[in-house]
């Protein structure tokens, strides 16, 4: 059989040349197949197409539903033909590359047979094929027709298919395949203007390009959702080999006994039993029955831990109810649980399917806590928790109601009464200061029932009378950030007199007895406490038994009447600044309560501002009684703090951050000529006294108060100093000099010769009257203070005279002395500083006054170099007294640390500054080292003094090293090192943040400095490291724009923003997160500010309203507001009038002002 049947006869039809050699012939032999027959093949082909033929007929009959005439049905059958040719000229287009090498296989073939006679059979074969085809389609010719042939027919075109599609019932559109498409190969239309028209065109390819997604990265909102996926949990397979033998694979080892048998495929016994299964296709049979548990294994130990503290949390809780610490952590372990995986899901499904919403935690803590409070009614640690969370689920006056009845079953708390007042004076939608006011007198008035036992159901907690000053510094706060200073003021004076001038006579009354009989007293007209005249509640009670006051003729004093400045100083100005001057203005002056002068007959209808007066109705519930020396003490601190006058004494931590809102925090208020050594720190910055609502853009101007408040304080240290004696009296000294060193200081800061030069008379004036009073001529302390001031004015001369002279006023004492040693190292730092230079240092007046100091004698002045014998013995008298102080103060009681712990500070600054002196900064750092090394190894850092005495010590450390480094070239680590293990310790101490972001201002890598504060953040609730953390970064903004900005103003984006932008929102959003900095009005100031100076008013009146929501009381917040948006001066005016905050300046009176 040959390879090609149908040319099989091609050697039988002609003969082969005679020339034609045998080799052609065996050639030729492979195409014959003697079984094959050429017309069979041809009959073949022609009954293939006639069955195709007839079902193209058929269907053509069926779409054709017309009749035609006799006339057309032999154009019908030519037609047909014509149609029919076409279609076998396609086919053989189609086949033309197959027949073209076929003819070029039987060219090369060189067969001899005739190619005529192959193609007259092949013609006369399809020419029988047509006729019998003829015949066929002019028997059904008058039944069918093809539409394309027909010419004007419009009617019945279209086919009507009847048959459905299943396909149209599971898909929503046509197939693509069926629908007409083609490519456009320009996006260019002819005729159109290019400069002036274009077109859009939609193409696929576009939509394609379109909907082609980016890569995510981890800060999308893509990335954020798979961070909090469920992790897949990993766990090692258990082994039963020994800890040890997991450092490398373990290789199994055969007994002896167990001897491999031969088989077919072990033939020789070499192979051990698992090879043997492997070669068999066998597993091993453990992993059989290792394979099932595989998958519930991983589940669970996903979950295994957490269903194990699960199980531990209730049965703690079950055996013991009454353990409320632990129904406290179980509510916090909520948290965790819904962090993890489920651990009562059944399947991997329903994991991922688990909806973790804030509100079924929430709930969860809810039923928790309401279990607890069932087993505890009496805690109010669980109830606080539970209102916490109610306050997520109810309106503000359900919560309100809920507080009422807490405190109403719990009248003798006094941290739950705090909680209930911040409560109350932060709910924006319920707020009013005179409700919130009335509110803290109701508090102090139960809680002064309680000390006293008039009310016997409920007895009084220890500490309440420490916790009711506080509560009163918070109203009195309070009422200052809500523009009421009057009202703040009077609280002061009343309860000053009510404690300190109290009759003997009314001293076992309770105190609303007390309260009853003050009344009469103030409301006499009587001068009060810090008016001129005023005698005190005492006094005045004596002379009314006796039968009142003799007024004797006063003498007639030249009261010059100052006229007033005009208080509207630039009528061109826009209304908003107008009104901002005026309203603060009016802060500045109108702080005191208005009082009708009898000298010049005034009556109460004089007042032009009857805010301005003070009722005894609105300070009589908030008179409480203190009996402890200390707390009587730490009011008049906190009263002179109030004031202005900067005092050693702390605010307590419970409303610290809410009285915060002043933007000195970040400037410790030295003037430019300062130097790191002689730091003068300001306690309390942050706290803006009475009668100050400055500008965050602009700063405190202001030194000082107006005349009225100077003579105020004046009057109230004269009144107040014969009360006491001893270190009390010295402290009231030393608070007022520091008062008046303040404003010299603010005087040298803003540069302003003339005020300072009248304030350096008043001063030095002050200085020299304390000092000739008996108890104070032999006050080291303010010696040291007159003699500061004298170097701060700048005479130097005079200021060494003085401290020479206070030196050798000390006599044999020598450094022993605390004061002494304080005052010689004030005295060295100054010449330090005065130096400028380490060249020359041993023969400087430092070395000379360290030297004396450390010796027995008496002090003598500088003369020249100090001896080299004399300073090697000063160095071994202060290595000694620091041996024996560290042994006494880690032996001593805690009774006794106060005294040991003194002369501590004072010794280590001598000590390091004579070993920097002398030998360098090595050897003085060695020293504050062994100081730490000394006292932490101790465990003395909870005591308290121990605490301030080792702040101190790092200041000083501190101060040293940035002394040296502006001095010398020295590496900036160790400063950084120091910083951070203090601040670890001491995370609310400004002094040391200030340091440390100055520091931090100076490298390029802000990466170690974002992750310690981080750390600190998560350990401590203060709110110090959250605002440090944001200056450090608005420098480090600031550095970048003074990079980028040029002179005219504009700032070019060539180098990137690094994202500073969004840090520093995000800093922000952290912080106000916290318990602290949610009511902190600094920390909203700050960021509203930050917002404004971004440009996006939308937003920043946004961030405006959230602050309200959290701080509404708090005035100066809506004053930012007014210099932000100007706009809203009307609305937040009329807010502010709305929440009863103080408004002096209403819009008509600003009107008529503008007018006249």
């Amino acid at each position: 059989m040959a390879l090609f049947p149908a040319f099989a006869d091609a050697a039988k039809l002609g003969e082969t040349p005679a020339s034609e050699s045998e080799g052609s012939k065996r050639e030729l032999s492979w195409l014959a197949n003697p079984s094959f027959c050429n017309e069979d093949a041809l009959r073949l082909h022609q009954h293939t197409l006639e069955v195709t033929d007839l079902v193209l007929e058929k269907s053509t009959l069926q779409r054709t539903t017309f009749k035609s005439e006799p006339s057309g049905e032999t154009d019908a059958s030519e037609s047909f033909q014509k149609s029919a040719k076409k279609r076998k000229k396609k086919k053989k287009q189609r086949h033309h590359k197959k027949e073209k090498r076929t003819r070029r296989d039987q060219s090369s073939s060189g067969s001899d047979s005739d190619p005529e006679d192959v193609k007259g059979d092949g013609n006369n074969g399809s020419k029988g094929a047509e006729l019998n085809l003829e015949d066929k389609v002019s028997s059904v010719g008058s039944q069918s027709i093809w539409l394309d042939e027909v010419q004007g027919l419009t009617s019945e075109v279209f086919r009507t298919d009847k048959k459905p599609d299943p396909a149209n019932w599971q898909y929503k559109s046509l197939y693509r395949g069926n629908i007409a498409r083609y490519r456009r190969r320009s996006n260019f239309c002819l005729g159109i203007d290019v400069k002036k028209q274009w077109i859009s065109w939609e193409s696929s390819v576009a939509e394609k390009k379109q909907s082609h997604k980016r890569l995510e990265r981890y800060f999308t909102k893509g990335g954020l959702k798979l961070l909090s996926l469920d992790g897949v949990p990993v766990c090692g397979k258990r082994q039963s080999s020994s800890p040890g033998s997991c450092t490398w694979i373990p290789v199994s080892q055969l007994d002896k006994d167990d001897v491999p048998t031969t088989s077919c495929v072990n033939p020789l016994g070499v192979y051990d039993p698992l090879t043997t299964l492997w070669l068999q296709g066998k597993g091993p049979p453990e992993r059989d029955a290792l394979k099932r548990p595989e998958p519930q294994e991983n589940c669970e130990s996903g979950n295994s831990g957490l269903m194990t503290k699960v199980e531990e949390y209730n049965r703690k809780i079950r055996e013991n109810p009454r353990d409320v610490k632990t129904w406290m952590d179980f509510v916090s372990f909520q948290d965790e649980l819904m962090r993890g995986p489920s651990c009562y899901s059944v399947s991997e499904g329903e994991r991922e399917m688990r909806k973790k919403s804030l509100k079924l935690v929430l709930e969860k803590k809810l039923a928790i806590l309401e279990r607890a409070i069932e087993s505890n009614p009496n805690d109010v640690d669980l109830k606080l928790a539970r209102l916490k969370l109610c306050t997520e689920f109810w309106e503000p006056s359900a919560v309100i109601k809920e507080w009422q009845k807490l405190v109403f079953l719990h009248p003798n708390n006094p941290v739950l009464w705090q909680k209930y007042l911040l409560f109350c004076q932060s709910q924006f939608s319920t707020f009013a200061v005179l409700k919130v006011h009335s509110l803290y007198g109701k508090c102090l008035s139960t809680l002064s029932a309680v000390q006293d036992g008039s009310m016997v159901s409920h007895p009084a907690l220890p500490g309440t009378e420490e916790a009711m000053l506080a509560i009163f510094l918070q109203q009195c706060h309070f009422l200052r950030q809500a523009g009421h200073s009057e009202k703040a003021v009077s609280l002061f004076q009343a309860l000053i007199d009510f404690t300190f001038f109290k009759p003997d006579n009314v001293k076992d009354l309770p105190t609303r007895g007390q309260v009853e009989f003050f009344e009469p007293f103030w409301d006499s007209g009587e001068p009060r406490i810090g008016e001129k005249g005023a005698k005190g509640w005492k006094a005045w009670m004596h002379q009314q038994e006796k039968g009142g006051w003799v007024v004797i003729n006063p003498p007639d004093e030249d009261e010059e009447d100052i006229e007033e400045e005009q208080e509207i100083k630039d009528k061109s100005l826009p209304k908003w600044q107008n009104w901002l001057h005026i309203e603060r203005s009016r802060e500045a002056k109108h702080w005191l309560p208005w009082r009708p002068d009898k000298t010049k007959k005034q009556t109460l209808e004089d007042c032009e501002d009857p805010e301005r007066q003070v009722l005894f109705d609105d300070l009589g519930p908030s008179l409480i009684q203190i009996s402890s020396p200390d707390l009587q003490f730490q009011l008049l601190c906190s009263f002179l703090q109030f004031l202005g006058v900067p005092c050693g004494c702390s605010l307590l931590p419970t409303f610290l951050y809410t009285a915060m809102d002043e933007n000195n925090i970040f400037d410790n208020g030295q003037h430019n000529q300062a130097g790191p050594l002689t730091s003068f720190d300001l306690p309390l910055s942050g706290i803006s006294s009475i009668g100050h609502m400055d500008s965050m853009i602009q700063g405190r101007k202001q030194v000082g108060h107006s005349k009225e408040g100077e003579e105020l304080i004046q009057n109230f240290f004269h009144m107040m100093l014969p009360l006491f004696s001893g270190k009390e009296n010295s402290d009231l000294s030393l608070f007022w000099l520091q008062y008046e060193i303040s404003k010299v200081i603010q005087c040298l800061k803003t540069e302003n010769k003339k005020k300072l030069k009248s304030q350096g008379k008043k001063s030095k004036k002050l200085a020299k009257n304390l000092l000739k009073a008996p108890e104070n001529r032999n006050n080291l302390s303010l010696w040291q203070l007159y003699a500061y001031l004298e170097w701060l004015l700048g005479n130097t001369e005079d200021a060494r005279k003085v401290f020479d002279m206070s030196l050798s006023m000390v006599g044999t004492a020598g450094i022993q002395n605390p004061q002494f040693c304080k005052l010689g190292l004030l005295y060295a730092e100054l010449e330090v500083e005065l130096l400028g230079t380490q060249e020359g240092a041993l023969e400087s007046r430092a070395v000379h006054i360290l030297t004396k100091l450390a010796e027995r004698g008496p002090y003598a002045p500088y003369s020249g170099q100090a001896l080299s014998v004399n300073i090697l013995k000063a160095r071994k008298t202060y290595e000694h007294l620091l041996q024996d102080y560290l042994n006494e103060s880690c032996c001593t009681s805690n009774q006794e640390q106060i005294s040991s712990s003194s002369p501590l500070v004072g010794l280590v600054g001598c000590y390091t500054l004579f070993q920097y002196l002398t030998l360098g900064i090595d050897s003085a750092v060695l020293i504050y080292k062994q100081v730490y090394e000394k006292l932490k190894g101790h465990g003395r850092l909870g005591s308290q003094d121990f605490t301030t005495a080792l702040e101190a010590v790092t200041l000083m450390h501190a101060s040293l090293l940035r002394y040296h480094m502006k001095m010398n070239v020295y590496p900036l680590n160790p400063l950084r090192e120091v910083l951070l293990g203090a601040l670890k310790l001491y995370p609310s101490n400004q002094p040391l943040w200030r340091a440390y972001i100055q520091v931090q201002s100076k490298t390029h890598n802000a990466s170690k400095a974002r992750r310690f504060v981080d750390g600190v953040t998560r350990t401590t609730k203060s709110l110090e490291p959250w605002l440090f953390a944001i200056r450090a970064e608005q420098m480090r903004k600031m550095l970048v724009e003074s990079v980028q900005r040029v002179a005219t103003g504009d700032v070019y984006a060539t180098i990137p923003e690094t994202g500073l932008t969004n840090r520093i929102r995000a800093l922000f959003e952290r912080a106000i997160e916290t318990e602290n900095g949610a009511h902190c009005p600094l920390l909203w100031r700050l960021y509203l500010y930050f917002m404004v100076s971004l440009g996006n008013k939308e937003k920043s009146k946004g961030l405006f309203f959230r602050a309200l929501q959290n701080c509404p009381w708090t005035k100066v917040l809506y004053m930012d507001a007014i210099e932000y948006f100007p706009d809203e001066l009307q609305e937040m005016v009329d807010l502010m009038t709305e929440k009863e905050l103080r408004v002096r300046v209403p819009i008509e009176e600003l009107e008529l002002l503008l007018e006249d």
